[in-house]
Parts: C-alpha cells; sequence; structure tokens
C-alpha cells in the first residue's frame, strides 16, 4: 500500500505540489462547480470539502465554524482549509471517527453528532464528497439532535440526490437505518437506546451483505 502524502506550504514548490494535489488527486476540479451544499437545520450546513475561496462565501451567510470530518492528516486539503479558516476568522474543528464504507462504533458516531451540536453556529459540516460520511453525519444529527424521524432523515439525508449509493459498499451507513427500523421501531425502542445497547456493527455489515444479495432474511 502506497504511503499516502503530506504536504508542505512553506515553500513555493510545496504549494504547487499541495495545490496539483488538492484540484487533481483530491479531485478539486470537480467540486467548483459543484458544492453538495444544504442547510439541514437553522443554522446547520453541509457540503462536500470547501475551497478558500467557498469558505469566504460561507462566512458571508455567517458561517463561523467548519467542522471536517476528514481526519487530522499533513494533507493538502487540511492544510488549505485550516489555513484559509485562520485567515477568514473561522473556527475549524476536526471531528473524526466515521468511515465511508462500513459501520463503526455507536460510541464514535455518537460523539461526532454530540460533539458537532456541542459547537456553536452557524456551522458546517463536510468530508471529501459530502456524500456519505457527511450523509450519515447529518441523518444522525437530525435524528439525535433535530428529533426528526428516523426514516425520513435517512431518506433525505442519504441518496442519489448527493451522490451517494445504497447498492455500492457505502451503502452500509443507510443500512444502519434499516436494520433499525425493521427489529427496533416497532417495539418503540429509541434510536440513541438502540445504537447504545444493540446496535453492532460486524452484524449490520453481515446483514448488509445479505441484503445486497437478497440473502439471509433478505431472500425472497
Amino acid at each position: 500500500m502506497s504511503k499516502r502524502p503530506t504536504h508542505d506550504l512553506t515553500s513555493l514548490t510545496g504549494r504547487i505540489r499541495a495545490w496539483l494535489h488538492f484540484y487533481l488527486k483530491d479531485h478539486h476540479l470537480l467540486r467548483m462547480a459543484w458544492w453538495n451544499l444544504a442547510q439541514i437545520a437553522p443554522g446547520v450546513w453541509r457540503s462536500n470539502q470547501p475551497s478558500p475561496w467557498r469558505l469566504r462565501r460561507m462566512r458571508a451567510r455567517g458561517v463561523t465554524t467548519v467542522v471536517s470530518l476528514r481526519g487530522a492528516s499533513r494533507r493538502s486539503f487540511n492544510l488549505f482549509e485550516e489555513r484559509a479558516c485562520v485567515d477568514l476568522g473561522l473556527d475549524f474543528v476536526r471531528l473524526t471517527g466515521v468511515m465511508a464504507r462500513r459501520p463503526v462504533p455507536a460510541a464514535d458516531m455518537l460523539a461526532i453528532v454530540d460533539g458537532l451540536a456541542a459547537i456553536p453556529g452557524p456551522k458546517l459540516f463536510h468530508c471529501k464528497s459530502g456524500a456519505d460520511r457527511t450523509g450519515l453525519i447529518a441523518a444522525l444529527y437530525l435524528i439525535l439532535i433535530e428529533d426528526v424521524d428516523v426514516a425520513e432523515a435517512a431518506r433525505t439525508q442519504l441518496g442519489r440526490r448527493w451522490v451517494h449509493f445504497p447498492r455500492t459498499r457505502a451503502g452500509v451507513l443507510d443500512h444502519i437505518f434499516r436494520v433499525y427500523l425493521r427489529d427496533a421501531a416497532p417495539a418503540g425502542q429509541g434510536f440513541r437506546d438502540w445504537l447504545e445497547t444493540v446496535y453492532d456493527p460486524a452484524e449490520v455489515q453481515a446483514d448488509f451483505d445479505d441484503w445486497r444479495a437478497g440473502a439471509g432474511r433478505w431472500a425472497a
């Protein structure tokens, strides 16, 4: 496995390499016209990876804090975002632990959502494409913080409108809600309580594999 690059903005050569990585390897050329942006609750925005220019636009909309779900590496996107936030007077926060293609422990998801809720707004949170990780956290935020119906939150925050596709590997994130709605909601168990006491990432992954294959409990 190739080592992920780190970048350095202190030299002209380093900045050129970082910009090339940001625009080409990190696909910012696509994001120049495609923002994947929406306000999901008062003062709470979701999007894909913003550029420094777009952060300026979001500040003009009132955003004061930017939250990244992309980890803490010294890669181009983090360096440019951190510098832009300093220049614009925006708070920059990293919340890590969620992944795009496999379910993670409940404690990690709850820590991110509760951490996001505790951050003063208006705020913008994002991953790379604003499709999978961002969609999961958006759905969880609406359910756990805004008291939105589980089925509605999952339907509106994870779907093709965001370039999230349920039958890809990232569709396991949808399956967290599908399993809850099938197994726990009919009995009246609350979603947070289910996450804390019943939810098992390995079981959800195995059940998702069955669902995609039409096997197990999902067999015709």
